[in-house]
């Protein structure tokens, strides 16, 4: 009695072996769905959300109007706005007021997208850029300077859209 519970127990893990070399086999000769990161870079679908970026229009005017419905929206409460003003001898966008500061807090965003849904001007828009690690929790407070596009086009969105 003790051989054949042997015997049945060696049948039962000699099938088990082959069932996993069976699947071993099967992933062997396909192509891998890994890469290796940072070597070769990813490439991110189309309608992906990463990285924040303040747009202007081709003229270098900025387009956010400081309105703060990006602020109301944001469900993580990632978002800080202060308004102020356009004057005569200063005109920073094209409504009354603009963004004189603006942060994003990268440390609390969860990159829903509801910010840019919601700006009326087309701002604020989520690009492909995915690396936003850093050393410092204060790094991750992105400021207006540093959301803000170098040059008009620069987050890869046409300047010149309608919203």
């Amino acid at each position: 009695m003790a051989n054949r519970n042997g015997w049945q127990r060696a049948l039962v893990e000699t099938t088990a072996i082959l069932k996993g070399m069976a699947v071993t086999f099967r992933y062997l000769f396909r192509r891998p769905v890994t890469i290796q990161y940072p070597e070769e870079r990813p490439t991110v679908p189309q309608r992906f959300k990463g990285r924040h970026w303040l747009t202007l229009y081709p003229d270098g005017d900025e387009r956010c109007v400081g309105c703060e419905l990006c602020v109301i929206v944001c469900p993580s409460q990632a978002i800080y706005v202060k308004a102020a003003e356009n004057t005569p001898q200063r005109r920073v966008s094209k409504g009354e007021r603009y963004a004189e500061e603006f942060q994003i807090n990268m440390l609390r965003c969860i990159f829903c997208g509801f910010c840019e849904e919601a700006c009326p001007t087309g701002a604020i828009v989520l690009g492909h850029e995915f690396e936003l690690a850093d050393y410092s929790r204060e790094a991750l407070i992105y400021t207006k300077e540093m959301l803000q596009e170098p040059y008009p086009g620069a987050s890869g969105r046409d300047p010149a859209r309608e919203v």
